[in-house]
């Protein structure tokens, strides 16, 4: 049996209804242990700002393999993923993005858009970028892909002193 991908989830009041459907979804997997840091309800709003780190933390200490993030647009979420170091975020609104976040950018974060995503389509796209690899699909590119990927990880390096 293959180990469980650890995945954390966040997300603030605009993001709510489509984390809960995310959860529900990502709970029938048996391929997923769920970290959830909420928020638990609408009635307790967190903001993006906060919400974030939580699940940016968790990638970078390794409790997380991977995580997901969702506020009104992504884009918020995104901004404050990548503050942190080895953290790759990218915004994902529809499965093409979703594949190529992991195959092309290598993200261990996606984060999406609670008003632009409807849930049967943020389930779809979760799905598809946890069934990618880095360079999957993209085997003709794949010395250019790691290369770029290891140029991030210099500028990375030498951003965050």
């Amino acid at each position: 049996m293959t180990d469980k991908i650890k995945l954390a989830i966040a997300s603030d009041l605009s993001g709510f209804p489509l984390k809960q459907a995310l959860v529900e979804h990502l709970k029938e997997r048996e391929d997923i242990e769920l970290i959830d840091f909420g928020i638990p309800s609408a009635d307790e709003p967190q903001p993006y700002f906060e919400q974030a780190p939580k699940v940016a933390r968790a990638v970078q200490s390794g409790a997380a393999h991977k995580g997901i993030l969702i506020c009104g647009t992504g884009q918020g979420m995104a901004i404050v993923a990548n503050k942190h170091k080895g953290v790759y975020a990218c915004v994902v609104d529809d499965i093409f993005s979703g594949e190529r976040a992991k195959i092309v950018n290598n993200a261990n974060v996606i984060t999406l858009g609670g008003w632009v995503t409807a849930p049967f389509l943020g389930t779809q796209i979760v799905d598809a970028w946890l069934s990618m690899e880095f360079t999957q699909k993209m085997e003709f590119k794949r010395d250019f892909l790691t290369n770029a990927f290891h140029q991030v990880q210099a500028l990375e390096e030498e951003t965050f002193k």
